[in-house]
């Protein structure tokens, strides 16, 4: 079973607890937007094996919604942060690269988690 630390309140659930909210740091679209932008933004969605980024919801605890980094293929949490960060923190992206030395983040700006552990 999927255990995560809810980094809002501090407490451990289990799956059950939390509700998914689906893939993490997608850029949103509201009125105004075209249509392919749309349709990207609803359907194109991606599914790696390995390093994923998710939106979780602690559905019976605080109620607030925060990120998860996990491993698809394993289930390996590397930890979860806050959802109004940009990126991951330093120590997620560090946990990361210790376990899988390849992964390389997919943001194109530069963050700080990014530049600290470089």
């Amino acid at each position: 079973m999927l255990t995560l630390t809810c980094p809002c309140c501090g407490i451990r659930a289990e799956e059950t607890e939390l509700a998914p909210g689906g893939e993490a740091h997608l850029k949103r679209f509201g009125p105004g937007a075209s249509d392919e932008d749309f349709e990207s933004y609803l359907f194109a969605r991606k599914n790696p094996k390995g390093v994923h980024f998710e939106r979780w919801r602690h559905a019976y605890g605080c109620g607030k919604w925060f990120l998860a980094a996990r491993c698809t293929a394993t289930l390996e949490v590397f930890g979860t942060y806050k959802a109004q960060n940009p990126h991951p923190t330093p120590e997620i992206v560090a946990a990361i690269r210790a376990k899988r030395p390849d992964w390389t983040p997919d943001w194109t700006e530069t963050s700080p988690a990014e530049s600290l552990t470089e």
